[in-house]
């Protein structure tokens, strides 16, 4: 009777599990042209994702950056650096993403390719706006995740250069075993439960004062489901392993005091980058920075850097903050003191 009972136990296990798969809202079918409407950003399946400009006062731009925000934020992260470009004859689009901000099915992962779709989406309606005008991607953390991920698709969009400020890419490869046994449980169990960082002592900035007004902003998403962070995790997947494929310009911003993205995985991107085209690349290194780059209290610092990968490609940055990225990875064995997180 006790063999009995065990065939009887799996297969209840296995009800249970395919009961409680993980919920994606993806993009539905193309049906028109992405275009730019006033303050949406209607995408090639019809969705209206809020848009938020910065453009210079006069004359056109002398190129247009298009930003992705983090995980559970929205477009306004890029107010201060968008506002300080614009200044410098640089336009700027940031967007809310799928199911983040005011989008349409808020909390609910919309899965990479949704993702990737909308940046392709915002891609040729900036092009379309702006024609012959240089276009840059930037990323914070999950939006560089994602602007990663677009670029290892068949025929990525031709852009001028990416920016990724601390991209997340701390996926399974990189976690301890328990975790990822953990989040898959999770997510087969009860993928709708919400989860919040209260009490996981992680500071994403040392900027208290925008910490708190983002605790304030209803936009801002504060109990996250937990099969919006497998589908998180998987993104993050994605963009580690599209770093071969990254052989384009590219500026990667990291700070020493980043607590969410584990320098291991920053230098595991840096050591997977292609070496032919090395010269097109900066790494740059705040020891003064946290997660929140762009909203840190040295923001400007990094904003100026930003400024000048953009309007002189040729030039050091400058903070100097690529030479200190050089010297702390002078090779691809040995790269932010080899701080790889075992698996």
């Amino acid at each position: 009777m006790r063999s009995a009972r065990l065939p009887a136990a799996a297969a209840g296990v296995l009800m249970l599990l395919l009961a409680c798969a993980p919920v994606q809202v993806p993009a539905g079918p193309t049906t028109a042209a992405p275009v730019l409407a006033g303050d949406v950003l209607v995408t090639a399946d019809g969705a209206s994702l809020p848009l938020r400009s910065w453009l210079p006062r006069s004359g056109p731009p002398d190129a247009v950056v298009i930003a992705l925000h983090g995980f559970n934020d929205h477009s306004a992260f890029f107010d201060g650096l968008g506002q300080y470009l614009a200044d410098r004859g640089i336009a700027s689009y940031a967007y809310d993403q799928r199911g983040f901000g005011a989008a349409s099915n808020r909390g609910y992962w919309p899965g990479t390719e949704a993702l990737t779709g909308d940046v392709r989406a915002a891609v040729a309606a900036v092009q379309a706006r702006h024609p012959a005008t240089p276009v840059y991607l930037f990323g914070e953390s999950m939006g560089g995740a994602v602007i990663m991920a677009l670029m290892a698709e068949p025929q990525p969009p031709e852009v001028a250069g990416l920016i990724l400020a601390a991209p997340a890419v701390w996926g399974r490869a990189s976690m301890p075993w328990y975790q990822t046994s953990l989040l898959w449980m999770a997510v087969h169990t009860i993928p709708g439960r919400e989860l919040t960082g209260r009490g996981l002592g992680i500071q994403a900035s040392d900027n208290i004062e925008m910490l708190k007004a983002l605790g304030r902003d209803p936009l801002v998403i504060k109990a996250t489901r937990v099969d919006a962070v497998w589908g998180l995790v998987n993104l993050m997947d994605r963009a580690m392993a599209s770093a071969p494929t990254l052989d384009g310009r590219l500026l990667l911003l990291y700070g020493e005091h980043d607590q969410l993205i584990p320098p291991g995985a920053i230098a595991e991107v840096l050591t997977r980058l292609p070496e032919e085209t090395a010269r097109l690349r900066r790494f740059a290194l705040y020891p003064d920075g946290w997660h929140m780059l762009t909203r840190d209290l040295q923001a400007r610092i990094v904003w100026r850097d930003i400024d000048a990968f953009i309007s002189s490609p040729n030039e050091t940055l400058p903070s100097g903050a690529d030479g200190r990225g050089a010297a702390a990875c002078p090779s691809r064995t040995e790269c932010l003191g080899d701080k790889r997180t075992p698996s």
